[in-house]
């Protein structure tokens, strides 16, 4: 159960990143459009031409051996990441400052405004839940990531300094941006401050945003890419270890030179390319941020970050049945299912209702 879960949630997040970066891209589009020719421009493109962009570009990264060879691409990743965050950060404080106000209420849209009505609002504030679970949706990676570290130190020491430092630089920024951008547009926040346009100028700050966006992205989907992909050559291997799709090597070098980068079977390249494709493909018949998001941080975020975890703890510290600790943690697993179920429930309906207006391969920014 443990593993579908987790191979599921990886296959969403590769899908919710391939949406997210060709949003990013369209983005770096509209901005110099705008700035050439004015905020009310027209400046329609099509978002599957992008992802069809992005997708290629995975075709060729995904053939990396493993996790193992991810090292520098995600230290790029994290330093994008930080990059992007301060800028959408900046911007919506210096917003802030020029407003001379602040707009968010916690309340939130009045219903007596005729900007939302009260399943709206539960609907957005069930989805919202999943965009914050998403946040911490590394635990599918946790064990990858370990088993790519030295063990001196233990494994288990750096990935409990690396998940406790991981969790609070994350809530740190993205708290600090989900306040500030709320205080700074009110209800017309935007799903993605850096791409729903609350910020014109300057154009060329925005566009270093999300081409940083992109870049951490490019990196990001195959840190989540490859436990999947691993799995699958695993189950195939161990099926049929004899297949000369399997068995047959070839090596892939340096222009102008004899090194060998890396060696790849038939098969993987098949496969990898095939999972790329059909990643694409569903991103661009589902092209939903808030809602895709929200409902992966529902998928992901109980069974995987809460359940097997508190499951594991109980087993492994012979927790007694009806203690308080025991008592405490059920409260915990039990609190945290209301929160995905719910989660779950707004971003299928956000996504129900945005199918009904879809066109996937039509411009529509």
């Amino acid at each position: 159960m443990c593993a579908i879960a987790q191979y599921a949630l990886l296959w969403g997040i590769i899908i919710g990143y391939t949406i997210i970066a060709s949003t990013s891209m369209i983005a770096v589009k509209k901005s110099n459009c705008f700035h050439k020719n004015g905020h009310n421009a027209s400046c329609k493109t099509s978002e599957a031409m992008f992802m069809v962009m992005y997708g290629l570009f995975q075709v060729v990264l995904s053939q990396l051996p493993s996790m193992h060879k991810l090292a520098v691409t995600s230290g790029v990743a994290a330093i994008m990441s930080f990059a992007y965050s301060g800028i959408g950060l900046s911007l919506s404080v210096a917003k802030l400052v020029s407003n001379g106000v602040i707009k968010g209420s916690i309340a939130g849209n009045s219903l007596y405004s005729g900007e939302s009505s009260l399943t709206t609002k539960l609907w957005n504030s069930f989805q919202a839940l999943g965009n914050i679970g998403i946040a911490y949706a590394f635990s599918p990676v946790l064990l990858e990531i370990q088993d790519t570290l030295r063990s001196h130190p233990p494994e288990n020491k750096v990935m409990k300094r690396a998940t406790l430092y991981g969790i609070v630089v994350t809530s740190v920024f993205y708290t600090s941006l989900g306040c500030v951008g709320y205080a700074a547009f009110g209800s017309k926040t935007p799903g993605n401050i850096l791409t729903g346009f609350g910020f014109y100028e300057p154009f060329w700050l925005v566009d270093i945003g999300n081409a940083c966006i992109v870049i951490h992205l490019l990196g990001a989907y195959q840190v989540f890419a490859q436990p999947l992909f691993a799995a699958i050559e695993d189950r195939v291997s161990s099926k049929w270890p004899s297949n000369f799709l399997l068995e047959a090597r070839y090596e892939v070098k340096l222009l102008f030179s004899t090194q060998t980068i890396w060696k790849v079977t038939l098969f993987s390249l098949i496969m990898r390319t095939t999972v790329v494709l059909l990643t694409t493909l569903v991103a661009i018949l589902v092209p939903f941020f808030n809602s895709v998001v929200g409902l992966l941080g529902a998928i992901a975020f109980w069974p995987l970050t809460i359940y097997f975890p508190v499951a594991m703890h109980k087993s492994q510290t012979n927790v007694k049945k009806g203690s308080m600790k025991w008592f405490l943690l059920q409260c915990l697993v039990l609190a945290s299912l209301s929160v995905s179920v719910i989660a779950a429930i707004g971003s299928l309906v956000g996504i129900t209702k945005s199918l009904k207006h879809s066109k996937p391969f039509q411009a529509k920014y």
